[in-house]
């Protein structure tokens, strides 16, 4: 089993920066990819990025290419989502989630098998 917990959100004015940290526990938490996804009120579930268990492979969607910065650290079992230059189309709740590759349907939230309970990410002036 993986565990994971987000943490890092809050309330942001637009052009802010925040970091979101994704910490997972279980027997073979560096086996996995892990993927950050979101959800906006009233809205679907859409993958934000996607980091491959050993780091070599890195997506995004293009919403936020240029502006979020994915990365891992598996010496401390942790993934890291940098946002920079925040807009209010930002807001939303962050979730990491488990999966085995950044393949062709990494965005798709069926493709992962673990999930966090999210974090809130707000922006607003």
């Amino acid at each position: 089993q993986l565990q994971l917990v987000e943490s890092g959100g809050g309330l942001v004015q637009p052009g802010g920066s925040l970091s979101l940290s994704c910490t997972a526990s279980g027997f073979t938490a560096d086996y996995y990819a892990i993927g950050w996804f979101r959800q906006a009120p009233g809205k679907g579930r859409e993958g934000v990025s996607c980091i491959s268990s050993t780091g070599s492979i890195t997506k995004y969607t293009d919403s936020v290419k240029g502006r979020f910065t994915i990365s891992r650290d598996n010496a401390k079992n942790t993934v890291l989502l940098q946002m920079n230059n925040l807009k209010p189309e930002d807001t939303a709740v962050y979730y990491c989630a488990g999966s085995l590759g950044c393949g062709s349907t990494w965005h798709l939230p069926s493709n992962n098998n673990y999930w966090g309970r999210g974090t809130q990410v707000t922006v607003s002036s």
